[in-house]
């Protein structure tokens, strides 16, 4: 039995689909995988699921919700013999699964094995490994699933988790001169994130290499304009060195190689408190 929160939330078994459909069972679905192997206080899930107002029947009801779940979970099940998923604690509940049963656990492995690579000097196995850990999403973490307040939190955390992999799967392949191969990918980020500063000081800094000169002075020219009407900010020092740059089309600097900073601040684990 396997487990996706990177994308839609589901229960699969050997390709079959075994998802509970009520938004609640959802909800108390996605918290417990995302606090996978850790204990989960009934609190925290009835704090969840009605935040401050929750009825007088929150724990008969949260617990009608975790039965129709532990039924769901036993009919995915090929065998009565596997070990119980789903425990019930003395104050809460343990949903119990190997780390790799669970997209996000292995998002995060690769991610962790991808910054070492790259650390390590080896960009084109790092390439690989991050490619490989961007691959297990589908679309926004936990599409389709009600937000309350912790599953909210830990969804910002996995995808600013996202954002990392992809910066530092594009530092891997600037290192390998794959810059002309960038642009498509960079040119959809700086249009998902239109103030992100960074993503498009990549992308002007690939167009040029690539001889597109005019393309990355209008990058640059975009985003200072929706840098200045959205936030009333200039580009960054970087970024108006690099128009400098672009400007005088010195080759030395376009296509200058630098060793990537790597961040070692990311976080690295979906059941952190």
């Amino acid at each position: 039995m396997n487990f996706t929160i990177l994308g839609a939330l589901e229960i699969l078994r050997e390709n079959r689909t075994c998802t509970p459909k009520a938004p609640k069972v959802l909800q108390v679905l996605a918290l417990l995988l995302l606090r996978a192997n850790h204990p989960l206080p009934r609190s925290v899930l009835i704090r969840e699921l009605w935040r401050d107002h929750p009825p007088k029947s929150a724990v008969t009801t949260l617990q009608t919700y975790i039965y129709q779940l532990r039924k769901v979970i036993e009919r995915a099940e090929l065998s009565t013999d596997e070990p119980e998923i789903l425990v019930t604690r003395s104050s809460g509940y343990l949903l119990r699964i190997d780390p790799e049963q669970l997209d996000a656990l292995v998002f995060q492995r690769l991610l962790g094995e991808g910054r070492h690579l790259l650390e390590e000097g080896r960009p084109d196995a790092a390439s690989k490994r991050l490619g490989e850990a961007l691959d297990l999403w589908s679309g926004p973490c936990l599409a389709h699933v009600p937000r309350g307040p912790l599953i909210g939190s830990h969804a910002v955390r996995l995808e600013e988790q996202r954002l990392h992999a992809q910066e530092l799967r594009i530092r891997a392949d600037a290192l390998l001169g794959r810059d002309r191969e960038s642009i498509g990918e960079l040119r959809s980020l700086v249009m998902e994130y239109p103030l992100n500063e960074w993503f498009h000081c990549q992308l002007i800094r690939a167009l040029s290499r690539a001889g597109r000169r005019d393309e990355a002075l209008a990058t640059y020219r975009w985003l200072r304009l929706a840098l200045t009407e959205e936030l009333g900010l200039e580009p960054s020092r970087e970024l108006q060195s690099l128009h400098q740059e672009v400007l005088g089309a010195s080759p030395v600097s376009l296509t200058r190689r630098r060793r990537p900073h790597v961040r070692r601040d990311a976080p690295v684990s979906v059941a952190a408190e």
